[in-house]
């Protein structure tokens, strides 16, 4: 089956900046792929040149079978990083244009802003207009925007930037409501965490390169042989006592329980069981690898940033910080 998106040799410069450096990508019909990355890392460039907003100076895109996303734009929803609404337009009015230009029929694109609407507890808002709307409001007007013609491939930029908790859990709510109506989805970000839960396909750029394509089900079955997640049986138990034990080199606790790092060189059974022995315990288990530890690991094998560096960077982004 051809691939909804497939990107061959991309390249984009701008002057001395390459912003996008031979980048290959395929999405596979029906898939969530998480496209992840620092700020800076190229993925707004690249989603802007799968829109046709930009044009590459060398390589070739295929979208939804086109040469050109243009060819293609009523089958395609679309969230942008940069917001951007007719602030004079009354919510209903302003659905029902971009339904219109997606070729959706007035009757079924109020039925589905209703709908959409209500699902994101805007249910009250249709009248006002947009310039009235607070800027989380207006994020969650504009994600029914972009699927309001149920499209087959859904783009979206770091769509949770700058929302509350409550709308980044029904904004998901809906994503997953699109990719099991059938929606192809590429999603951008640069919280790892995020891509983990939504995605079942990362693809992670760093200076515009490739450097991690894999189903998140293989990233799922790796762990860090090095760290081991410990709970006691007794939660009155003092876990720092196991700091005092030869194969750990440290300590962290974590809600109910504690990380702990193995000293070099002890193997994880051998860890697991001193473990074991020094505290009785309800749950222990090595530590599944995050996306930013493999990302981290990657780069700093690549020659870039030290690991310390780039996941101080990298924590800070996912804090709230801005994406690119």
């Amino acid at each position: 089956m051809n691939p909804v998106l497939r990107a061959e040799r991309v390249v984009k410069t701008f002057g001395a900046t390459r912003a996008v450096d031979d980048l290959e990508l395929e999405v596979a019909r029906g898939s969530t792929c998480g496209f992840i990355g620092p700020s800076g890392a190229g993925k707004t460039t690249m989603i802007r040149l799968i829109m046709s907003i930009l044009f590459p100076d060398s390589g070739s895109l295929s979208v939804l079978g086109q040469d050109s996303a243009l060819k293609a734009k009523d089958r395609i929803g679309y969230l942008p990083e940069e917001r951007g609404v007719y602030r004079q337009m009354k919510v209903d009015a302003f659905l029902l244009y971009l339904a219109q230009l997606k070729g959706v029929v007035p009757a079924v694109a109020a039925t589905r802003a209703k709908k959409l609407l209500e699902q994101l507890g805007l249910e009250n808002i249709g009248a006002k207009k947009c310039e009235d709307l607070s800027k989380g409001m207006l994020q969650r007007v504009q994600f029914v925007g972009s699927i309001i013609n149920e499209p087959e491939l859904l783009i979206l930029d770091e769509p949770f930037s700058g929302l509350d908790p409550v709308s980044v859990r029904a904004l998901k709510g809906l994503i997953v409501d699109e990719r099991r109506r059938g929606a192809t989805i590429l999603f951008s970000t640069h919280v790892m965490a995020q891509a983990e839960e939504l995605c079942d396909r990362v693809v992670m750029i760093h200076h515009g390169r490739k450097v991690l394509d894999e189903p998140m089900s293989t990233l799922r079955r790796q762990f860090d042989l090095s760290r081991i997640r410990f709970e006691p049986l007794d939660p009155r138990a003092d876990v720092q006592r196991l700091r005092e034990l030869s194969c750990v080199a440290s300590v962290a606790t974590e809600g109910e329980g504690c990380e702990v790092s193995l000293a070099p060189g002890t193997s994880p059974e051998a860890g697991m069981r001193a473990l074991s022995e020094a505290i009785a315990p309800a749950r222990i288990e090595l530590v599944r690898r995050r996306l930013e530890d493999v990302f981290v690991e990657l780069v700093a094998k690549d020659g870039g940033e030290s690991g310390h560096a780039l996941k101080t960077h990298l924590q800070g982004l996912s804090a709230g910080g801005a994406a690119t």
